[in-house]
């Protein structure tokens, strides 16, 4: 039971780690918000679709997803036009040096974006439903329900953390510079992953 737990939070945690869009759509959120409580709607919304990916994933919908060729090309184009939608938005916000929260987000707009960065994000569906969903296979029973709610609470976690982590830094740079870089990289890995996809696709 503990090292299924253990197992869980370590494969969790560097899975989700890595500097991705979901990752610099949250710690952005957070940042240009004017307190925590505005940023819930990304965050409670990205930990709910992660929820549901590795609880699907766990579940056996891996071998239903990678054993169909249609089914991936769908979810990679989807993908594709998705992260070139959102580099060229992200791209072109522009925080005033008066007011950086310009470029915060509506709550409908954050639940919308985060579950699609989520949702439509191969990257994420491939690392939770083809690496969590393969590693659970050796657990059965209490064992793989421990696996999962471990993989699953690293989630909940690591967006809080990232949202206040981000809320933290945009107080230091009133100016709102670190935000419009911050657009920038972001917007700079959201197309770079995309032409990765479309070279998947090809």
């Amino acid at each position: 039971m503990v090292s299924a737990a253990i197992h869980g939070f370590l494969l969790s945690l560097g899975l989700i780690l890595p500097l991705g869009v979901q990752n610099v759509f949250v710690f952005n959120q957070g940042a240009v918000q004017k307190n925590l409580v505005r940023v819930l709607p990304v965050v409670i919304t990205a930990s709910i679709c992660d929820t549901l990916l590795i609880s699907l994933a766990v579940y056996g919908v891996s071998t239903v997803v990678f054993g169909v060729f249609w089914i991936k090309s769908i979810l990679l184009l989807a993908g594709v036009l998705f992260l070139l939608y959102m580099g060229f938005t992200t791209w072109r916000s522009k925080p005033s040096q008066n007011e950086p929260s310009q470029v915060s987000f509506t709550p409908k707009k954050q639940i919308a974006f985060a579950a699609s960065v989520s949702l439509l994000n191969p990257h994420a569906i491939m690392d939770t439903i083809g690496v969590i969903g393969t590693s659970s296979l050796s657990y059965n029973g209490t064992a793989k329900i421990i696996f999962m709610l471990s993989c699953i609470l690293v989630s909940w976690i690591w967006f809080f953390s990232l949202a206040l982590a981000g809320k933290i830094i945009g107080r230091f740079d009133q100016s709102g510079r670190f935000i419009l870089l911050l657009n920038k990289v972001s917007a700079i890995i959201m197309w770079g992953t995309a032409v990765f996809l479309i070279f998947s696709l090809i």
